[in-house]
Parts: structure tokens; C-alpha cells; sequence
């Protein structure tokens, strides 16, 4: 039966490159008669696209899009359409991630994993304007507000966005100058991303951090 449509419904976007999670998500939103789709994009250009037609009340959006990463489209939906709330739905590691896209303008962060129940709950607690995160995001949350901030220990969490974006293509086997071409960096850039990345984890050459971010990526599933 086709759903009624209600003027008063929250439009939301779905932005995931995985065609089987629009479709997951989709059926979610068509079953909440308070909710309507307001379209699916499967990249960034796409998500750009849509929202340059209009502001939907939600985005949910995942943080790996292919070539393009979602806390930059996070930033831009925070600068170019205001009005629309953003929740983080994916499956990246939510205690290093959480942080992150709270800091680019999200509202929340659900990781796929998670219980159908935490999705839904998110849904409408950041249509409210609410952050949502779940227990132990937000226990990892207060221990490093209150962590003593002396205490240096190596962690990829220290690394910023564009060093962690690189840390993950060199964890998925790629060479500089493949991701300076997916970054849209020259390879001094990402060669200098990459001492730094070095630096902060504590590797002394490029071989340890090839490995040590192949391993971190095979932890994350």
C-alpha cells in the first residue's frame, strides 16, 4: 500500500554508497508515517546535487562515500543548508569517529552494528535537535574530557581528519600517488601527511606504518 503522504512529515536524505543500506534505510523511513524520503544519493556529487535543490529536515550519512568522505559533507551541509540536521550512520569505529563528526556539525553517530532500536531512537532524538550517541560513546566521551592531558600515548585518534582519511587508504594497500589523486593532493602533500602520521604514532619508517595501518584496518571489520 502506498503511504499517505503527510504534510507535516520530516524530509530526510540518505546519503550511502551501499545500495542495500538506501534500500534498508529507506524502508525504515517509509514505515514512520512523521517521516517522508526526500531522495538517495549514492556519492557526493549526487548528495551536492540534491541539496542544492533544497534543505531536507535530516541528512543520514555515511562517513566512507566511495572517492568522497562524509565529514566534508558534513561541513558543507553545516555552511550551505543550515537547516538540516545531520546524523552519522556507519561502520567505522563510533568512539574515534563520534568526535569527529560532532565537531563538523552532526548530531549524532550510529554505527551500523548497533541495534535496530538505536537508529530509529537517533532518527528522531536529532529531528528534535537532541544529540544522540550511544552508552559507550559517550562514557569514552567524558573519560577524555577528564583524562589528564600530560599523558601522551600514540593513538590514531590524534591524528586530524585529513591525516586519518590518509592513514586509511595506506591501511587499504594504496600508494601516495593514487591518493593524491583521490585526495586531489599533490604527492608532497600526501608525503608530508604521511611523516606526520609517523610522528604522531610513534613509526619510524614508511614500512611500520603501512603495516601498522593495515592492521588497524583490518580491526575495524
Amino acid at each position: 500500500m502506498k503511504k499517505t503522504t503527510n504534510l507535516n512529515a520530516k524530509t530526510i536524505l540518505i546519503v550511502d554508497d551501499h545500495p542495500l543500506v538506501c534500500h534498508y534505510l529507506g524502508n525504515l523511513i517509509a514505515a514512520n508515517p512523521g517521516q517522508v524520503l526526500y531522495g538517495q544519493a549514492n556519492n557526493l556529487a549526487d548528495a551536492h546535487q540534491m541539496l542544492d535543490k533544497g534543505s531536507p529536515d535530516l541528512a543520514i550519512i555515511d562517513i566512507s562515500l566511495g572517492s568522497g568522505n562524509g565529514l566534508d559533507l558534513i561541513k558543507r551541509i553545516k555552511r550551505r543548508n543550515p537547516l538540516t540536521k545531520t546524523l552519522v550512520f556507519s561502520g567505522h569505529d563510533e568512539t574515534l569517529y563520534a568526535p569527529r563528526v560532532l565537531r563538523a556539525g552532526a548530531l549524532g553517530y550510529v554505527n551500523k552494528k548497533d541495534d535496530l532500536s538505536h537508529l530509529t531512537e537517533a532518527i528522531e532524538q536529532v529531528l528534535n535537535g537532541k544529540i544522540w550517541l550511544n552508552d559507550a560513546v559517550s562514557e569514552q566521551l567524558l573519560h577524555n574530557l577528564f583524562q589528564d592531558e600530560e599523558v601522551e600515548v600514540p593513538s590514531v585518534s590524534t591524528l586530524s581528519n585529513r591525516e586519518l582519511q590518509v592513514f586509511e587508504y595506506i591501511g587499504r594497500g594504496m600508494k601516495t600517488s593514487d591518493i593524491a589523486g583521490q585526495l586531489h593532493l599533490s604527492i608532497k602533500t600526501i608525503e608530508t601527511h604521511r611523516e606526520k602520521i609517523k610522528k604522531k604514532l610513534r613509526l619510524r619508517s614508511g614500512h611500520e606504518l603501512t603495516r601498522y595501518a593495515m592492521q588497524w584496518i583490518m580491526e575495524q571489520g
